[in-house]
């Protein structure tokens, strides 16, 4: 699954009109030189319309860039855990898109944290599709005052926009109002030597952590998990 897919068709659109811009940029010209300045500013318009619909398609497709379309429950990563000290531990984050992440953090737990976003029901019936972002990795302390003391470690994973399509919602919510929901989802699981893990998420947009192996499952039951 390709993560710049939701950008794509934004970036075409973008393209479109800028060549369109492009286009009327030489009819002005060709006018103005013609001395037919009315038709050359009726044309100039077109040009300043078709320029902001350029860019604020641009705008939109960078903001869009880390995202995946969210369909139905997918795999999002797998992840495997290592110890290399008391309560210290070597992780392997293998995303959907391919790629991974190699991580170290303390504590009892792994936490995964994602990103999602959801559309009007006006955009989803034109066809917008949920979105998502895995976010960051990190560790947890079960005990509240170690949590208070000590700290567990996090880790940024995935893939970073130029412009974030969360960011942009918060600050200029009057700019995206084809924007519904955009909320965080996580999920934790247990961290032992040899514990390994895959990660979905559901349409709805909730993580959901899973055993990937026997093995991981009966110690899961050991500890009554």
């Amino acid at each position: 699954m390709l993560p710049d897919i939701p950008a794509l068709l934004p970036a075409i659109a973008a393209a479109v009109f800028g060549l369109a811009a492009l286009a009327q940029s030489f009819a002005v010209r060709r006018r103005w030189r013609q001395r037919r300045r009315l038709s050359a500013c009726h044309r100039g318009a077109w040009l300043l319309v078709l320029l902001s619909l350029a860019l604020m398609l641009c705008v939109l497709a960078l903001s869009l860039g880390g995202y995946q379309r969210l369909v139905a429950e997918q795999p999002v990563a797998r992840i495997g855990v290592r110890a290399f000290a008391p309560q210290q531990w070597a992780l392997r984050v293998d995303l959907a898109d391919g790629t991974h992440e190699s991580v170290q953090l303390a504590g009892d737990d792994w936490q995964l944290d994602a990103r999602v976003i959801k559309w009007t029901p006006r955009a989803v019936s034109l066809g917008a599709q949920p979105l998502y972002r895995v976010e960051r990795i990190s560790g947890r302390w079960r005990d509240t005052a170690k949590a208070q003391t000590t700290p567990p470690g996090v880790a940024a994973i995935g893939t970073d926009g130029v412009l974030d399509l969360w960011q942009l919602k918060r600050r200029y919510p009057a700019w995206l109002p084809w924007v519904d929901a955009d909320f965080g989802s996580a999920t934790y699981m247990p961290l032992f030597d040899g514990a390994r893990y895959e990660v979905t998420i559901a349409a709805a947009g909730g993580l959901i952590a899973r055993p990937m192996d026997a093995e991981t499952r009966s110690k899961l039951d050991a500890l009554d998990w």
